[in-house]
């Protein structure tokens, strides 16, 4: 396992990136503000923390990239995506301004901190706008390269973190697509990000096509195509650490000339109101290798 967090390598990654890249700011809402408080004493003019006012959080950051700066806006999924989601489609999408939105806390990361702090359907709603690249890496250097590869572009990018990690990184970025895992002939299953792990135990010894995907936006539609083609069935299942069903669609876009079954698994709707802890969430979701292959070996032939 990893000896660190992807928000811990985020903040060492970002605090070494603004001494190379002089275009780089950061904008905080507060969450992880200790962590560079030596980047804010080196740059004090490109380090700001804007304390707990998130649409404050995304309007300056919209308002630097509209300077030229590249701007890197981070703070919990729920406070960077959902409550000021104005702010994202308007001071971003609207006015053409690029940036690297990077959340942290994921689906249910911090059960303590209650329903405020998850945010599963953050993926799913910035899908209603358009032009953003979307990356979910599984490990720390995923994390990483994928955050170097985002600071050097002008475009629009979300960066999604998380407690969760799979054991072992793999290689991620440049526009490569999905990865082939393993090849089997019985269907496809997609795993995002972090639970690549539980979906390699949950499928072990089944004749099925495992994906890894970092990149979920844009979808790697000629990637999966590939892998539906070589199977008996173009029976696809995707396995998302956020809403259930949210890359469903896309999915079923990219076979849509081809007869197809799509089943998507990830987080349920229905709230959790006990705490528990971040394994208990998984399990309960039925996102554990357990619950996964019963969910699995129930939608795919043989």
């Amino acid at each position: 396992m990893p000896t660190d967090t992807m928000r811990d390598r985020f903040i060492t990654t970002t605090s070494r990136l603004l001494d190379e890249e002089p275009r780089l700011a950061v904008v905080l809402a507060d969450i992880s503000a200790d962590g560079f408080t030596p980047a804010r004493r080196a740059h004090p003019d490109r380090v700001i923390n804007v304390g707990i006012r998130e649409q404050l959080l995304i309007g300056a950051g919209a308002g630097m990239a509209l300077t030229g700066m590249r701007p890197i806006v981070h703070t919990f999924a729920s406070f960077l995506v959902e409550r000021p989601f104005e702010q994202v489609k308007l001071d971003f999408g609207h006015q053409g301004a690029g940036g690297v939105l990077v959340s942290a806390g994921g689906s249910y990361d911090w059960p303590a901190g209650g329903f405020t702090h998850m945010s599963p359907g953050d993926v799913a709603l910035l899908d209603t706008l358009d032009g953003w690249t979307v990356h979910v890496p599984g490990h720390p250097d995923e994390a990483e390269a994928l955050l170097r590869e985002a600071v050097g572009g002008d475009d629009r990018v979300y960066v999604r973190l998380s407690l969760q990690s799979n054991r072992g990184a793999r290689p991620v970025g440049g526009g490569q697509g999905f990865t082939v895992v393993r090849e089997g002939r019985g269907g496809t299953v997609i795993a995002v990000g972090p639970l690549l792990d539980n979906v390699l135990a949950a499928t072990d010894g089944l004749d099925v096509t495992v994906l890894y995907a970092t990149t979920v936006r844009p979808f790697d539609a000629a990637g999966v195509r590939r892998a539906a083609g070589a199977t008996a069935a173009a029976d696809v299942v995707i396995v998302e650490p956020y809403l259930a069903g949210t890359s469903a669609g896309v999915a079923g876009a990219a076979l849509v000339d081809l007869p197809h079954r799509v089943l998507g698994l990830g987080v349920g709707r229905a709230e959790l109101r006990r705490y528990g802890q971040l394994e208990e969430h998984v399990a309960a979701h039925g996102l554990d290798p357990r619950g996964l292959r019963d969910r699995i070996t129930g939608f795919l032939p043989g």
